[in-house]
């Protein structure tokens, strides 16, 4: 496509720049129309049309960028839920919370040894129902066991004279546990999760 001005002489040109020039004086509209052609051409960014015109592009609308809302942090009840519905259910089916709160030093062994059994009971209940727990090692308490280089810390906990690189040679006196896994109900949103036990009246 040829250059439109390439059809305009020197003196048409000149004449024309001549009358844009008057006219761009006493004329405001006339100014703002043809502004937005010259900021274009100094731009570089002319278009020719098919008449020989020439017209400024359509401005670019960028879409605007909105930054990513944060979510609110949860309060510590609710972050931990999960953690404080296990001790509800504890306290439920083995009376965990008032076992635990209880100053048993007072009380004589045997009645210590019959409500840990009750304890016991419930709670075992609980982590069954729950939870289905493994050992981490096989082996059983007091057997030796050997322990290879790269070995999970969080899985093996080493005691005793730990020197040098392993693998270590040792003795197992617990097995440790592992959650293979976990039902835990979900925490209704309607559920106020820091109250693990009802307070209870018996009414006459």
């Amino acid at each position: 496509m040829t250059d439109p001005s390439a059809s305009l002489s020197f003196f048409a040109r000149f004449w024309l720049a001549w009358l844009c020039f008057w006219r761009c004086l006493v004329s405001r509209e006339f100014a703002q129309a043809v502004l937005p052609t010259s900021r274009a051409y100094d731009a570089g960014q002319l278009k020719e049309l098919p008449s020989g015109d020439t017209q400024a592009p359509p401005p670019v609308k960028t879409p605007a960028v909105q930054a990513p809302v944060a979510p609110a942090p949860l309060p510590p009840e609710r972050e931990h839920a999960s953690a404080l519905s296990l001790l509800a259910m504890l306290q439920r089916e083995g009376r965990f919370l008032d076992f635990v709160q209880e100053n048993v030093a007072a009380f004589p062994d045997a009645d210590v040894g019959a409500a840990a059994r009750i304890v016991h009971e419930g709670c075992r209940k609980v982590v069954h129902q729950y939870l289905t727990l493994q050992p981490v090692l096989p082996q059983g308490e007091g057997d030796k066991v050997t322990v290879p280089p790269g070995f999970d810390a969080q899985r093996i906990r080493l005691t005793g004279n730990v020197a040098g690189e392993p693998p270590y040679g040792g003795t197992l006196r617990h097995h440790g546990w592992v959650t293979t896994e976990v039902k835990f109900p979900t925490v209704s949103p309607a559920m106020e999760p820091r109250v693990l036990a009802p307070a209870e009246v018996e009414l006459a």
